[in-house]
């Protein structure tokens, strides 16, 4: 009896779990989805299903559209609209955007659709939408109950799980067996590749912006009728499903969508079966939590750059580096000189404000030591402040001094800065950045619930700070003391970044191996970054308490922390004066607002479009400020220098690809230097010439992979200079680039459907290539990944055939078979550029030859007039 009680208990966690889990699942999906797709992790994700629940909520109660319509309108129209509105406004800027500004703009998002949605709510009239508020589920209301396996069950919770099911049999199918889905994939797995086969990389995103969307707008639907019109809540929920798409490694859906389900399961099962946890507050509902961190550390260590890497977030340019120290710093002086003068003569309310804006200043100086200094995204730096603050209201309340107090809560802040610091050691980028919301989640709903720890809702009192003369109790103190304070830090952010220190840590944040190599440890400097940032945090935190004379496990939740980032990033995160700025502007935007009762919405929907500013202008606001008087005062005159460019041949046909005076190069390294080169149909150009002669570089201009600062592109006499390379490859030019041109994670059959419609005949054509066609291609030997790459050119001739180093790492046999294609396309009437160190099998089938040094052609010339000489002067530049 009691063995059936028992197994009637479990079928009833797991089959509400698995309601629940499907939630997880679909939004989880959907979250997996966009950032496989576009390499941005939307944190903004559970706002977009806020919204569509807002929308579904006010169709069904104010406009009276049955439940269906309600929920049909505002998953299958709304929400993929938005996103498609989000990816053209700002998500496809930040796809080139470094970490940063990615992760700050999508939670500007997160603040901003919300607010939006509730500013229209308010100016439009219609029933209120808040905490308060009861909406109903999609299903029939009341909902209906029954029974399954003896298991209490409602309509709202079938329709759920049905739903989950159907979602999860949809994506698999659209993703498998559809055209777009292939492009997807491809993008996915190697998107440079997919530019190069004429996949639109730019609609791909869109597409996988408007599912995402969907999907968080069906699980926000889904939702509703038990998260109500919470917008935290759906915030909450965006994590609990991050869990799921750590599992499923943000990439794998299927992965993502079992894991979303398992994670139901368990967080009831925990909650049901584990009273023994009931001591601990909070612990049983921090499963999701627990699994995030955990998932994040044992599953996805960073192989590759790490945040803030070079490749990723580059410093911005010193657009005052030209200025003499007094010109850059009169400007702070002038402001300093200002607020010091309001200080002491302005109302002494404001003057308060101005002192609240200087504590968060302090607090948001952290983030210019962990994210500006380091180029690490860290998250958890209101549990740091927060930590401090609760550390020093339980040591003064125990009877310590209060210095003591003081110096423990700064020194627990560091240590806890430590213990965080740990994971970095292993992960980088969004990995990290999540790591660190999952410490600070879990600090907020475990450690500061501990009622010894916080006293709870009480919270501790503490005094003002006293000197004697005066404290802290007069705001014009504040402001002295918090200037001081803010003052040391930068005294002591400049002195760091001018050590040896300093140059260890710019070493490691640019090239980790190579500063590995020269004997600078990585993890020390992290961990060193880590609690300095943590203590100059919870100095901050000790401040705000003061300030406030008293502190509580409330009043410094997570998610500020979440906020604090995105305002000090919006206004410079490299700088201390972007921390101070972001400081006043965190506390003067909404007391203006109240002063001029404007709906506090609007400086969140302001927020937000800071957000979409920052997609184009990722350095924030000082660092554009200080290019917009840089443009100014240097406005003009640059000439390029024309460089001598030998006589190229006349060529008897007419040209299929030309390129006429190209300058071209990465960042601020010009590669090319005035480049003269031509294709004819039917012809073999081959380009050759020493390592970093610009050979390569060639190609990817060519390609369009690279863009043009000079000259110009020409496709049977047609400018292409401006065509993204999608629309090059559309028209015909097919590069084979560098190593291996395949997408390993599709199939050998999938790989040919990107560029063939059909690929039975290339089975007739090359057999043993169909007891592998459900082979993934990362698994072919190296000369079959070769011979596929160009298996789709055999079928599908392209009018200009651009191969870069295409006999890199084969055998000799395999060589010869890749050249007997070249020699084939040749007689088809392709134009071939072909670009290869090994001279002799270039020469072997070249009609004529380019020879490049340094960027620029030093000599062009039929094949027959090459000789030893001209090679030896071609490849070590003597002569």
């Amino acid at each position: 009896m009691l063995r059936q009680r028992a197994a009637h208990m479990i079928t009833g966690y797991v089959l509400s779990g698995l309601v629940t889990g499907a939630i997880f699942a679909i939004m989880g999906s959907g979250l997996t989805l966009s950032y496989a797709a576009t390499g941005v992790f939307n944190f903004a994700h559970g706002a977009i299903g806020f919204l569509s629940a807002l929308l579904f909520y006010e169709l069904n109660l104010a406009a009276g559209l049955p439940a269906w319509v309600s929920a049909l309108v505002s998953v299958v129209v709304f929400a993929p609209a938005l996103g498609y509105v989000l990816h053209k406004a700002m998500f496809e800027g930040l796809a080139q955007a470094g970490e940063t500004a990615q992760i700050v703009a999508t939670i500007g998002l997160t603040i901003a659709l919300p607010a939006l949605g509730l500013l229209v709510v308010d100016l439009a009239g219609l029933p209120p939408a808040d905490a308060t508020a009861l909406p109903r589920g999609v299903g029939p209301h009341p909902a209906g109950a029954f029974d399954v396996a003896g298991v209490h069950l409602d309509t709202d919770q079938v329709i759920t799980f049905g739903f989950s099911v159907v979602t999860a049999a949809g994506l698999w199918a659209f993703m498998r067996h559809t055209p777009y889905g292939l492009r997807m994939r491809a993008s996915v797995d190697r998107r440079r590749l997919a530019t190069l086969r004429g996949i639109d990389a730019g609609a791909t995103s869109a597409l996988a912006w408007m599912l995402g969307s969907g999907l968080a707008g069906l699980a926000g639907v889904l939702a509703v009728s038990v998260l109500g019109l919470d917008a935290t809540a759906y915030t909450v929920l965006l994590f609990a499903s991050a869990t799921a798409a750590v599992f499923g490694r943000l990439r794998s859906i299927p992965w993502t969508f079992a894991a979303g389900l398992a994670l139901g399961v368990v967080q009831n099962l925990v909650a049901g079966y584990t009273d023994f946890l009931e001591e601990v507050t909070g612990l049983r509902t921090a499963v999701p939590v627990i699994l995030l961190f955990a998932g994040l550390v044992l599953l996805n260590r960073s192989r590759e750059r790490v945040a803030g890497s070079e490749a990723e977030d580059a410093p911005p340019p010193d657009h005052l580096a030209g200025l003499p120290p007094w010109r850059r710093r009169l400007p702070w002086v002038l402001g300093l000189a200002a607020l010091v003068a309001f200080t002491f003569t302005g109302p002494a309310y404001y003057v308060g404000v101005a002192a609240q804006g200087l504590v968060l200043a302090l607090i948001f100086c952290s983030f210019v030591v962990v994210t500006g200094i380091g180029g690490m995204v860290n998250l958890a730096q209101a549990a740091f402040a927060s930590m401090a603050a609760l550390t020093c209201g339980w040591a003064f309340s125990s009877g310590l001094p209060f210095a003591v107090a003081i110096l423990l809560g700064v020194l627990a802040a560091a240590a806890v800065g430590m213990l965080v610091a740990l994971p970095a050691l292993r992960l980088g980028g969004r990995v990290l950045t999540l790591a660190t919301l999952a410490m600070a989640l879990l600090a907020d709903q475990v450690l500061f619930q501990v009622d010894a720890f916080s006293n709870g809702t009480i919270g501790w009192s503490l005094p003002a700070l006293g000197f004697g003369f005066a404290d802290t109790s007069d705001p014009r103190v504040r402001v002295v003391v918090l200037l001081l304070l803010i003052g040391a830090v930068a005294l002591l952010v400049r002195n760091l970044e001018r050590s040896a220190s300093g140059r260890a840590i710019l070493a490691v944040r640019s090239a980790p191996a190579a500063a590995a190599t020269s004997g600078l440890s990585e993890p020390r400097t992290k961990i060193m970054l880590f609690v300095l940032a943590s203590a100059i945090a919870g100095l901050g935190g000790v401040l705000y308490a003061i300030s406030k004379g008293s502190i509580t496990a409330t009043d410094l939740p997570a998610f500020a922390g979440f906020v604090w980032l995105a305002v000090v990033v919006l206004q410079g995160v490299r700088r201390i004066g972007g921390a101070v700025l972001g400081g006043l502007v965190a506390v003067a935007v909404p007391e203006l607002l109240a002063t001029w009762d404007v709906s506090a919405h609007v400086g969140a929907v302001l927020f937000g479009a800071g957000g979409m500013i920052l997609a184009k202008h990722p350095d924030g606001v000082l660092s554009q400020l200080a290019g917009i008087r840089h443009r100014h005062r240097h406005r003009s005159r640059r000439a390029e220098l024309e460089p001598a460019r030998p006589a190229v041949p006349a060529a008897s046909e007419r040209t299929y690809l030309a390129l006429e005076g190209v300058v071209a190069g990465y960042q601020d390294c010009t590669v090319l230097r005035g480049i003269d080169l031509d294709v004819n149909p039917g012809e073999v150009v081959a380009l050759l010439g020493a390592n970093g002669a610009g050979k390569s570089t060639t190609c990817a201009v060519a390609a369009g992979d690279l863009p043009v600062t000079a000259g110009r592109i020409l496709l049977d006499g047609e400018d292409i200079t401006a065509w993204p390379a999608h629309r090059r490859a559309r028209a015909g030019i097919l590069l084979v680039p560098e190593g291996r041109g395949v997408f390993p994670g599709l199939t050998v059959d999938e790989n040919l459907r990107t560029w063939l419609p059909d690929p039975g005949p290339v089975y007739e054509r090359m057999p043993h290539l169909i007891a592998r066609r459900d082979l993934l291609a990362g698994a072919l030997s190296g000369g079959e990944q070769q011979l596929l790459t160009l298996a789709g050119a055999l079928l599908r001739p392209p009018r200009v055939l651009v191969a870069d180093e295409p006999s890199l790492g084969l055998a000799p046999g395999l060589v010869r078979q890749v050249f007997d294609v070249f020699a084939e396309l040749r007689e088809r009437g392709v134009a071939l550029l072909l670009v290869e160190e090994k001279a002799t099998e270039a020469l072997a089938i070249a009609d004529r030859v380019v020879f490049m040094r340094l960027g620029r052609v030093t000599w062009a010339g039929p094949r027959s007039e090459v000789d030893s000489e001209r090679l030896t002067a071609a490849y070590l530049g003597v002569s």
